[in-house]
């Protein structure tokens, strides 16, 4: 399966062998980032990013192909990415993927950006389903038990932020380059993360739902008065352990709810996306699903950022169960995982200042 990835900054191709009974094998991953281009605006630029993915996606896909060792014409299927996403690098990727697989006449497999993450601890690992979920990154951030292919119940969401969101922008207010997340993580190791208390949002609210906007806030106007070092780095660690804090009780929250459904069985946790990446986060998520009984699974950290290899995985167990999408399928700027959940009990209202995920 050639998996294709272009839903934000990152142009990628990726060639997927998924045989019955054996592991994953990945024959060839290629991310082409855009940081440099993007890193004079301190943030992605959605017009800067589909003519990127233009004028470079021709060459990955070829590159992906070459590195893998196949033909086109050896190709099962072609699987893109169809959102949720940027819409205008969202549409290159697919609309290459839908030339492909018409000059191939091969099928196409619209992969739902997200239902790629969340199969990515999978690359490299048996993880079964059902498995609970967290995904967290700097568009997403919700908890969801994943029971198959397509099958994702949505048990909690961000009600503003997400965390990657809050990581770049507190950085970005700490005077940290683009990208600002993974600068931050390098200032915060040594710094005091008690030195300054930060607001905890969603306090004692039932459910499983995140809050990060409130953070975002306190931690920028302190970065504001702040000059010395030592001060940036006590802030960079506050604000490190309470994302990873509100992380931790939330999925708590989400084992229990887990563990009622399935009578105390099946107790697998797996943590996906770009924050994923983030060492004190995984700590403190690998921690939790110790002490609640849980296998703990995360993606190796070339996985965890935008990569093709989940979108191609994705689509090759979509294949398998015979799922493939009409060449008129359409790209789409917001995509829940769980639609069901999304239509009959938004976490947002529609409008100006709705959620961008």
């Amino acid at each position: 399966m050639l998996g294709i990835e272009t839903s934000c900054d990152e142009t990628a191709a990726s060639v997927v062998r998924l045989t019955p009974g054996a592991p994953v094998a990945v024959l060839s991953s290629v991310v082409l980032s855009q940081t440099a281009e993007h890193a004079p605006y301190g943030g992605v630029v959605p017009e800067i990013a589909a003519r990127a993915h233009v004028e470079s996606i021709d060459a990955i896909v070829g590159r992906a192909l070459a590195d893998a060792g196949v033909t086109p014409a050896a190709l099962d299927g072609v699987a893109a990415t169809a959102g949720p996403g940027l819409v205008g690098g969202v549409m290159v990727g697919l609309s290459f993927g839908k030339a492909m697989a018409l000059a191939l006449g091969k099928p196409l497999i619209a992969v739902n950006h997200l239902e790629g993450h969340a199969l990515s601890a999978r690359l490299t690992a048996d993880i079964p389903y059902p498995f609970l979920l967290l995904l967290v990154s700097g568009g997403h951030c919700q908890l969801l038990e994943v029971a198959g292919v397509g099958a994702c119940t949505r048990l909690g969401s961000t009600i503003d932020d997400a965390a990657g969101e809050a990581f770049d922008k507190i950085g970005g207010a700490l005077g940290l380059p683009y990208p600002a997340g993974p600068a931050l993580e390098r200032l915060a190791a040594g710094g005091d993360e008690s030195r300054y208390p930060l607001p905890r949002a969603l306090l004692g609210r039932a459910g499983c739902d995140f809050s990060f906007s409130g953070l975002k806030t306190a931690a920028a106007r302190l970065a504001a008065t702040m000059t010395g070092d030592t001060d940036r780095r006590d802030l960079a660690a506050a604000v490190q352990a309470a994302i990873a804090r509100q992380l931790t009780d939330r999925t708590e929250r989400a084992m229990s709810v887990y563990d009622s459904a399935h009578g105390g069985g099946q107790r697998r946790f797996v943590v996906a996306g770009g924050v994923a990446a983030n060492g004190a986060v995984r700590k403190a998520l690998e921690t939790l699903a110790t002490r609640r009984g849980f296998s703990f699974s995360a993606p190796p950290l070339a996985y965890c950022t935008d990569n093709a290899a989940m979108i191609a995985l994705a689509g090759a167990e979509r294949l398998a169960l015979g799922l493939t999408d009409p060449l008129d399928v359409v790209a789409r700027p917001r995509w829940p995982l769980d639609e069901a959940a999304a239509r009959l009990n938004p976490t947002h209202i529609a409008g100006r200042k709705g959620a961008k995920a």
